[in-house]
């Protein structure tokens, strides 16, 4: 298995621990219904976003605050429609809690709800919507991450799944896995996974084991 080293792995939540498209895709389409807005426009820019600045891309014109507090509130209340990824549980509990840590566009109270509903680990170091004043595609999140880790950020590896994820981390100078085929890869990508089912992490030499069949150049 490939082994790149690492001083701690940092993971998105939604797509990528966590397959929540469904339930954020369905909260998504209400606001729209709500406003005549266009879903599909949305979906376009809201993965791997956060809601404040997906809403004021969409609908300058309302009430940002008003609008946010309404979808976030709407969305910590929905618990259908969102599982772990496979493999994804052995490895957080392999993990010491000063080796990883997770950055989200996702409001404190939804990252909690979600890791409560599938099983997961909460992290130490958490780093939500709320924390930071850029969110992703803006280097924040995970430059917060890695200073709440007392890490450097350099020595990081990502796990993304967005193309605005990936752009943060990238500017952040993470090394990046890309989870799912949902962008292209680039320079900085180390490689592309399905899931953490053949993912490994060495607690004795500090590396991340990935399967063979991971190129970082994927379709």
């Amino acid at each position: 298995m490939p082994a790149h080293s690492a001083a701690a792995l940092l993971f998105d939540m939604d797509g990528t621990l966590i397959d929540s498209h469904v339930a954020v895709e369905s909260i998504w389409a209400i606001w729209c219904e709500r406003h005549g807005l266009d879903l599909l426009e949305v979906i376009r820019v809201c993965h791997g976003t956060r809601t404040e600045d997906t809403v004021r891309l969409i609908a300058p014109h309302l009430d940002t605050a008003a609008e946010v507090a309404w979808l976030e509130a709407l969305e910590a209340e929905v618990v259908d429609g969102q599982v772990a990824l496979p493999g994804s549980l052995p490895l957080l509990q392999a993990l010491p809690a000063s080796r990883w840590a997770v950055a989200t566009s996702a409001c404190d109270a939804v990252a909690r709800m979600r890791f409560d509903h599938c099983g997961l680990p909460l992290p130490q170091v958490l780093v939500t919507a709320e924390l930071v004043e850029h969110g992703k595609p803006a280097p924040d999140p995970y430059l917060l991450a890695a200073q709440r880790l007392g890490v450097a950020v350099r020595d990081c590896i990502v796990f993304e799944d967005a193309a605005a994820g990936l752009a943060s981390a990238l500017a952040a100078g993470c090394r990046v896995v890309l989870v799912g085929n949902h962008v292209p890869a680039q320079e900085g990508v180390i490689a592309r996974i399905a899931d953490y089912s053949a993912v490994r992490w060495d607690e004795a030499t500090g590396m991340l084991l990935l399967p063979d069949d991971t190129p970082a150049i994927a379709a």
